[in-house]
C-alpha cells in the first residue's frame, strides 16, 4: 500500500485582487522528503507557506495532508496539523525576550502566571537539543544581530517538534557555521521522518539537502524533477523563463593607480567593538569585495563607512583627503557621494508603508521641492526613469513597497542612490533572499556602476559572488584585514582559508 503525499495541492488558486500569486497549482510532496521550492521572487512561494501556514485561505481548490482534506483556516490550525513554519519575514517580537519568543504562545505559567524560571529552563533544554549556543535566553530579540535572529526564528519552528517543517529562506542570513548547523538539524529531522519544505534561491543548498525540488513561475508549478535528475542551467531556464548566458558580468581591468587617488580609503580604521586597525584603497571603477565570517568586523566597517556608527580610530579619505562622517547626513553629502543598502531592507532600507516614489526620492527630496511644496509630477518622472532601468513594475510609482516582492523592494533600495547619483556605493549581501534573475541583474548593475567611474564596497556572505563579480576581495579575521586577494587568487579555498583564520599562503611565505 503506497503512502500518501504528505502535502497535496490541487487545482489552487489564489489572488490579491488583479494579481494571480498562484493559478491553479497542483503539487505534491512525499511524506519524509526534503523538498525544495524553486521561482523568482514573487513566483508564489511564499504564498504556497502561506497557505500552509494558516494565513492565508485559497480562493478555489484543495490542500490535503497525508491524504486527508485539510481545512487550514488558522496558524492554531496549521499547528494542529502538525505543521512549524520558519518564515524569511522573521515573526520574532523585537521587545520580548528570546525566552518569550521562543515559547510564545506555549510559556509555562504556575497559578496562571507566567513561570521565568521555568521558560529559561526550558529554553536552555530547546537550545541543548538543538546545539544553540552564545544567545542569552534574557537578552531581547532587538539586540540580536539578524544572523542570530533568523537562528531563532528556525530554532522556534523546530522545538514545537513538527510532522512538516516550512523553511522559507531558512539561511538567507545565516553565518557560513550555521549553514552548516542548519544542514545537521535538516539531517536529523529527515531521519526521523519530518517533511521539509525547503525555499531558497542557493542551488549549493538544494544539492545539499534536497530530494526533490519543484518550480513556481508566475503562479504556476512549471515542473517537479529529482534533484540529481537536473543540472543547475536547466534549473535557472525554469525558474525565470530564459537562459542567463553568463551569470556573472566580465570584470573590468585592474583599475588601482588609474586615477590621482582612491574615490574611498580607510587608514587604521577601528571600532564597532570589533574592528581593529583596517586599512584600504577602493578605486573609482572597481568593484571590491569584502570576505568575513559573521561577526567579524565587515558590519562596523560598512556601518562606519556610512556614519551610522562612526569609527573611534583612523581616517578616512575621499578623493586622497581626509573627511569626517559623523552620521548618514555626512555620508550622503554631494562631495562625499556615499550610499549604503543595508544588510535587512525592510527594517533598515525602505519605509514599507510608503510608495516607491516617496521611497526612491527621499535622500533627494529637496531637488523636487518648489516653494516648500513637492513638484510631484517631477519627482514621478525621475523616479519613474530609475524603475524603468531597475526593471521594476512602474505601479511601484504610487504603490506601497510593501506589496512587492522581495527582489523588487530591493531593487528600490538601490534605486534611491543611483538618483542621488552616489559616487561610492556600499553594498552589503545585496543579493540576500533574491531569486536568480535578480541576482543577475544587481550583478550587472554594480559592474555597470563601476564601469562608469563609480567605486563599489561588496561583502556577501555567499562566497562565490566574491570570486566572480569582484576585482580584489579583502578578508576579514577577528576584526583584522588578513590578507588581500587578486584575480586567480581570489579562489573560494583561498578567501574561507583567510576567513576561518587559516594560514594566508603570501604571509607564510615572508615567514
Amino acid at each position: 500500500m503506497s503512502v500518501p503525499p504528505a502535502i497535496e495541492l490541487s487545482h489552487v488558486t489564489k489572488r490579491f485582487d488583479a494579481t494571480v500569486a498562484l493559478d491553479n497549482v497542483d503539487l505534491a510532496i512525499d511524506t519524509g522528503a526534503v523538498h525544495a521550492l524553486l521561482g523568482e521572487n514573487g513566483a508564489g512561494k511564499s504564498t504556497v507557506v502561506k497557505l500552509l501556514s494558516g494565513l492565508l485561505r485559497a480562493d478555489s481548490g484543495t490542500i490535503r495532508l497525508a491524504g486527508e482534506e485539510a481545512r487550514l483556516g488558522s496558524a492554531a490550525a496549521a499547528r494542529r496539523h502538525g505543521i512549524a513554519t520558519a518564515f524569511q519575514e522573521m515573526t520574532l517580537v523585537r521587545d520580548l525576550t528570546v525566552a518569550q519568543n521562543l515559547l510564545l504562545p506555549l510559556e509555562p505559567t504556575t497559578l496562571g502566571q507566567v513561570s521565568r524560571r521555568r521558560s529559561l529552563d526550558r529554553t536552555m533544554a530547546i537550545f541543548d537539543r538543538l546545539e544553540i549556543h552564545g544567545i542569552d535566553p534574557r537578552d531581547e530579540v532587538r539586540d540580536l544581530e539578524l544572523p542570530l535572529r533568523q537562528k531563532l526564528e528556525i530554532a522556534k519552528a523546530v522545538s514545537r517538534d513538527p510532522r512538516i517543517l516550512l523553511l522559507d529562506e531558512p539561511t538567507s542570513t545565516l553565518s557560513y557555521d550555521d549553514v552548516e548547523w542548519l544542514g545537521r538539524i535538516i539531517a536529523r529531522l529527515h531521519a526521523d521522518g519530518v517533511t521539509i519544505v525547503f525555499i531558497t534561491h542557493r542551488m549549493r543548498e538544494v544539492r545539499l539537502y534536497c530530494d526533490r525540488l519543484s518550480v513556481l513561475r508566475n503562479g504556476a508549478h512549471v515542473g517537479t524533477y529529482g534533484t540529481a535528475e537536473i543540472d543547475d542551467d536547466a534549473v535557472i531556464q525554469l525558474v525565470i523563463g530564459r537562459s542567463i548566458a553568463s551569470t556573472f558580468p566580465p570584470k573590468g581591468p585592474d583599475r588601482r593607480g588609474t586615477a590621482a587617488a582612491p574615490a574611498l580609503a580607510g587608514k587604521g580604521l577601528g571600532g564597532g567593538g570589533t574592528l581593529a586597525d583596517v586599512s584600504f584603497a577602493l578605486w573609482p571603477g572597481e568593484i571590491l569585495g569584502v570576505a568575513g565570517l559573521q561577526g567579524m568586523g565587515q558590519l562596523d566597517l560598512f556601518l562606519g563607512l556610512f556614519g551610522v556608527d562612526p569609527f573611534l580610530a583612523g581616517t578616512v579619505e575621499i578623493d586622497g583627503k581626509p573627511v569626517t562622517i559623523a552620521s548618514p547626513g555626512d555620508a550622503v553629502a554631494a562631495h562625499m557621494g556615499i550610499s549604503l543598502v543595508p544588510e535587512d531592507r525592510k527594517s533598515e532600507g525602505l519605509f514599507l508603508k510608503l510608495s516607491g516614489s516617496v521611497n526612491v526620492s527621499l535622500p533627494v527630496v529637496d531637488r523636487f521641492a518648489r516653494f516648500g511644496l513637492i513638484d510631484v509630477e517631477a519627482e514621478h518622472a525621475a523616479v519613474d526613469r530609475v524603475l524603468e532601468r531597475l526593471r521594476v513594475d512602474p505601479r511601484a510609482l504610487y504603490t506601497r513597497c510593501a506589496a512587492f516582492s522581495g527582489g523588487n523592494q530591493q531593487k528600490m533600495a538601490i534605486g534611491k542612490w543611483l538618483l542621488a547619483e552616489s559616487r561610492i556605493l556600499l553594498l552589503y549581501d545585496p543579493t540576500r533572499g533574491v531569486d536568480v534573475g535578480t541576482k543577475h541583474e544587481i550583478y550587472v548593475l554594480a559592474r555597470e556602476f563601476a564601469a562608469a567611474g563609480g567605486a563599489v564596497l561588496f561583502y556577501s556572505t555567499e562566497v562565490p559572488e566574491l570570486v566572480n563579480l569582484c576585482d580584489r576581495v579583502l578578508v576579514l579575521y577577528r576584526g583584522r584585514l588578513v590578507d588581500e586577494l587578486v584575480g586567480d587568487a581570489a579562489s573560494e579555498a583561498a578567501i574561507m582559508r583567510g576567513a576561518l583564520g587559516g594560514p594566508v599562503p603570501a604571509l607564510a611565505a615572508a615567514e
